[in-house]
């Protein structure tokens, strides 16, 4: 029943006239509690509290289905904004991306001119911006743009999905460039034929790709709500006596808030991912796939006197 529940939501995920309603009546059903609003404005609030808490932040301007060179301007004009924003108020901030937002299936010069431009801004507010993982087809397009953007600017990291075959071979062709990666385990559908259908073959990939990332010396995020991945990470550190500057947690805004301030008690940095914009509906169809709690949620929201 699950794995039929997580089918359904990703199928829904996908579907452009529904994206479109959605952003017609704005962030109902339960979606505020995984989206901190629709503009940048609204999302600082959201930074602002979380900082005070200790956790530090990246944030992502929502975008799905951009298939025109204006659009996709006018979400890395967003992306500026947000981390112009980022620079004016002090925030705690890094900003994430999906490139396809950014013109990935429009052309190679439009996707690398805006990036640029995303870059550029970041660098001279000191922001890091972190490119996010797509579904399999776009892996390998996604990497080698990382590649080349990485050659030429220092703050920009990528993401690996636990669940797809080719992550091993990706951590080790990666090593060179030093990368600042987080890891994950996946969340899209995807043919047994890329990735691992059985969910215990990917915790046990998502455990050996942190601990070559780790070993290699590079920073990594570990992306995860697992508990039984958190204490693996803690381990590993300990264990090989990696310093807690050299790693952090990832956690999604509004999932287990009440683990990522014990983490932080802890001693370990914790970063939330907020995402924000109108064009919440494919972001939030995700994070009802993942976890039967989150559905759980959203229907006693809808029904709440």
């Amino acid at each position: 029943m699950e794995q039929l529940m997580r089918d359904f939501f990703l199928f829904l995920s996908k579907n452009r006239a529904l994206t479109k309603l959605a952003k017609r009546y704005g962030l109902r059903f339960g979606a505020s509690r995984f989206v901190a609003g629709e503009t940048i404005e609204l999302a600082t609030r959201v930074i602002q509290d979380l900082n005070k808490q200790g956790l530090l932040v990246t944030i992502d301007y929502l975008g799905e289905f951009v298939d025109n060179e204006k659009e996709a301007n006018e979400m890395a004009d967003n992306s500026i904004l947000a981390i112009e924003t980022i620079g004016r108020e002090k925030l705690q901030s890094q900003l994430s991306l999906k490139m396809t937002s950014m013109g990935l299936d429009i052309s190679d010069n439009v996707v690398l001119h805006n990036m640029r431009r995303i870059l550029e801004a970041a660098k001279k507010n000191d922001v890091f911006v972190t490119i996010d993982m797509e579904d399999y087809s776009r892996a390998q397009k996604t990497l080698d743009i990382f590649k080349k953007l990485k050659r030429e600017y220092e703050n920009v990291g990528t993401v690996i999905q636990a669940y797809l075959y080719r992550t091993e071979k990706d951590i080790k062709e990666l090593n060179e460039y030093q990368p600042n990666l987080r890891l994950v385990k996946g969340a899209y559908k995807e043919s047994p034929e890329v990735a691992f259908p059985v969910k215990r073959d990917v915790d046990e990939n998502f455990k050996k790709i942190i601990k070559m990332h780790m070993l290699n010396g590079n920073y990594t995020a570990v992306a995860t709500h697992d508990d039984a991945i958190i204490e693996y990470t803690k381990q590993l550190a300990i264990e090989h006596r990696i310093n807690n500057a050299q790693f952090e947690f990832q956690m999604l805004y509004g999932i287990r808030p009440e683990k990522q301030i014990e983490l932080v008690e802890e001693g370990y940095k914790m970063r939330v991912y907020v995402p924000y914009g109108t064009d919440w509906y494919g972001y939030f169809m995700r994070r009802l796939a993942e976890r039967p709690a989150n559905v759980a949620f959203v229907l006693k929201g809808m029904f709440k006197k």
